[in-house]
């Protein structure tokens, strides 16, 4: 029985390999182990077993065992299993094997064109790619069963495929663009005679709007405040924290947040958004700089790589963080604040992106401006935020008038 844990996940990793599971999956599943491999540095833990996951789960997460992990996230859930019954028994516990699914036929060469075609311009994220390929694959597969050439797409077709994969209104309405999009292209480059795309509609199915989870500005004043900037690892947290609050960035955006984006001569930022692409400059705060500098000169370890903030514990020491370090910086932040009911609302670093957006509402920001420095394509994404400013809204309500009738007599 291996307890070591860097040598349990270094077996784990290579049993991952040697299944093929798809890379994606296997990314996700490295990353969490990742994330609790330096949990465990940090802690001094150098074993692992059930006791262990458990502490990482509650500590971490919120959860008090690991059990509970499965409804708040399968992924980790399923990581953190994986290791124990591979210590366990030298294997994984039974699961499917990994679903590995191929493009079938011509129309399924085509199909890698295209998504080639895309992946070569550098304008979607390998996110978006794995998501257009998953129902492009289910779409092949449907018309090679079926013997149904692309010329003879139609709208009965569509449906027919829709019944068939019993796909749900949110699954229609995130491949009816994909699909859309495909044909559009298969008709550019000759594939087809007819430009069968005319036969998908624009989807009117809206996802109803869950409000977005914010702390007031002295919420987060109080967290920056209570973070300990006196060791290496809160001199980093600190700065991730500045980041998420005082711009409004993207987990991924912080994760690659490098020297060449700053220029110290015109005190700006310029970032390039990992998830839309879309280039914000921002003026380069004194407090964000400061803390940019105090973690360069008194807590960064030694690496070649461009990415500022960095991993410190082994074996990445020196190496790009993953998003569980960001989000563990903010939820270390939450529990020294003691911010209210903080487990039980959404707590990492994209609810304080949502909270710069709804406080710089409540400071009479316009929208536009919010939805500039948010980095959002249109300010139709920024209104949802409106939804939270209660002080607005009560602006909004029409008086009712007095009624006189034998129910409501002058009421």
């Amino acid at each position: 029985m291996e307890n070591e844990l860097i040598m349990l996940i270094t077996h784990c990793e290579l049993e991952l390999l040697q299944r093929n599971y798809q890379q994606v999956y296997s990314q996700w599943i490295k990353d969490e182990w990742s994330n609790l491999l330096q949990w465990a540095t940090l802690n001094d833990y150098t074993t692992f077993d059930s006791d262990i996951a458990n502490r990482y789960c509650k500590a971490i997460y919120g959860q008090n065992k690991l059990k509970d992990m499965e409804k708040f996230d399968k992924i980790i859930h399923r990581a953190l299993r994986m290791l124990l019954s591979y210590q366990k028994e030298g294997d994984f516990e039974y699961r499917a094997p990994a679903d590995i699914k191929l493009f079938i036929g011509q129309l399924g060469s085509q199909m890698e064109t295209y998504l080639h075609q895309l992946r070569m311009s550098g304008l979607l994220t390998e996110g978006t790619l794995a998501i257009k390929r998953r129902y492009l694959q289910s779409f092949n597969t449907y018309l090679e069963e079926h013997r149904i050439a692309l010329d003879d797409f139609n709208t009965d077709v569509l449906m027919n495929f829709y019944l068939n994969k019993n796909y749900s209104s949110i699954s229609i309405s995130n491949i009816n663009p994909i699909i859309k999009s495909f044909l559009s292209w298969g008709y550019k480059n000759g594939l087809t005679a007819k430009d069968c795309s005319v036969f998908i509609m624009t989807n009117s199915y809206r996802k109803q709007r869950k409000l977005p989870t914010t702390y007031t500005e002295k919420e987060i004043k109080n967290m920056l405040v209570a973070t300990d900037r006196n060791s290496p690892i809160g001199k980093r947290d600190y700065l991730i924290l500045l980041l998420a609050s005082e711009y409004g960035l993207r987990s991924s955006d912080i994760i690659n947040f490098n020297f060449d984006q700053i220029d110290w001569d015109k005190n700006i930022i310029t970032i390039n958004q990992q998830k839309t692409g879309i280039t914000v400059t921002y003026p380069l705060l004194s407090s964000v700089g400061n803390a940019i500098i105090d973690y360069l000169k008194h807590g960064r370890p030694h690496s070649t790589i461009p990415q500022i903030i960095i991993a410190h514990g082994s074996p990445n020491k020196g190496k790009k963080v993953s998003h569980g370090v960001i989000t563990s910086a903010v939820i270390k932040s939450m529990k020294a604040a003691n911010i209210k009911n903080w487990k039980k609302k959404k707590h990492g670093p994209h609810s304080l992106r949502h909270s710069l957006a709804v406080n710089l509402l409540k400071n009479n920001v316009s929208l536009p401006i919010i939805s500039t420095i948010l980095g959002h394509q249109n300010t139709e994404s920024t209104t949802a935020y409106m939804s939270v400013d209660t002080n607005r809204l009560k602006l909004c309500c029409i008086p009712i008038p007095p009624l006189k009738t034998k129910i409501f007599d002058g009421v």
